[in-house]
């Protein structure tokens, strides 16, 4: 199911955006999809990260070390 959201831009970030999209060969609404698809895919992610890292940490994980020498 689709639906539409209006977003209300400055006059930079319509040309910014019509200019990526012309550059693309993209429609700009799917530069927008793509460029929100990806923020929300960075946000979700954060939230598991703050979610999980204090019982990773309660484990001794601290660092991205900890994790790659305990799975190697």
């Amino acid at each position: 199911m689709k639906s539409t959201v209006t977003v209300r831009l400055t006059e930079d970030m319509r040309v910014a955006l019509a200019e990526i999209a012309q550059r693309q060969n993209r429609p700009a609404s799917e530069v927008v999809r793509d460029s929100l698809r990806r923020y929300l895919a960075k946000e979700l992610f954060q939230k598991s990260r703050d979610t999980t890292l204090p019982f990773a940490e309660s484990q001794g994980f601290l660092t991205d070390e900890d994790v790659f020498l305990t799975i190697s």
